[in-house]
């Protein structure tokens, strides 16, 4: 298991393209909407905090679901449009640890794009720290594998990369709306603020957490429900070919 992770580290490093866009685009993101006056002033529909304040737990679920839902099905895709699963099949290894690497070196490259951002924010722009940051792990932790276990389901059964890209764009897109991505929370309706805030990553729990109060347990278990269900299909479904 730790050869196969080390492997998939080295893999991940050398594409190195993709792998700084997935880490870095969320700070670069935060960087350009900083960079806008109006978003740094304090405004009353955001609670009386600036927007990019209120926008940090959106960055957060545009990491994890980017990584987890445009990485990990097409690279796993793709090993399998090129062979290389079926080569894999003639060695005693089970498909689940392949699965397992995937998700343990793609969980470290969002982790890390996370903690980056928080930085950014907080040095560049005096985005203020977590203010609980228990909270925010453990939101950040089950949101994250249970956006990356919907990834592996993907893979698990996509046959090909660009048919990995489309079902994957499909929920990412989907995730993405419900996180408050592309529309600020509070213009959402009240049923698709609902399902966001128990959906991976947990847009919710997130803001919660950052903003000091300990994340609802509901929208936590939830999510860790959805990486053990999901989790157990991709592993189940899984085959070299």
């Amino acid at each position: 298991m730790l050869r196969i992770i080390e492997i998939e580290a080295r893999l991940f490093v050398r594409d190195r393209l993709n792998s700084l866009f997935s880490v870095l685009f969320p700070c670069l993101l935060l960087l350009g909407l900083g960079a806008i006056p109006g978003l740094r002033t304090p405004a009353p529909e955001f609670g009386g905090v600036r927007f990019i304040d209120s926008y940090m737990s959106s960055l957060v679920v545009f990491t994890l679901a980017f990584i987890g839902l445009q990485r990990v099905p097409t690279v796993v895709a793709t090993y399998r449009e090129k062979g290389v699963l079926r080569r894999l099949s003639t060695t005693p290894m089970h498909p689940a640890r392949l699965l397992a690497g995937q998700m343990v070196v793609n969980s470290a490259a969002a982790i890390l794009s996370v903690l980056l951002t928080i930085l950014v924010g907080y040095v560049v722009f005096g985005v203020d720290l977590p203010h609980h940051p228990l909270g925010l792990a453990c939101a950040v932790v089950l949101g994250g594998a249970g956006t990356f276990a919907l990834g592996l389901v993907i893979a698990a059964l996509a046959p090909t990369a660009r048919a990995a890209g489309g079902w994957a764009t499909a929920v990412f897109m989907l995730l993405m709306f419900f996180g408050g991505v592309y529309l600020p929370r509070f213009m959402l309706p009240s049923v698709v603020k609902t399902i966001g805030s128990y959906s991976p990553p947990g847009v919710e729990a997130l803001q919660q957490a950052w903003l000091g109060s300990a994340p609802d347990w509901r929208h936590l278990a939830i999510m860790g429900l959805v990486s053990l269900v999901a989790g157990t299909v991709a592993a189940r479904s899984f085959r070299w070919e």
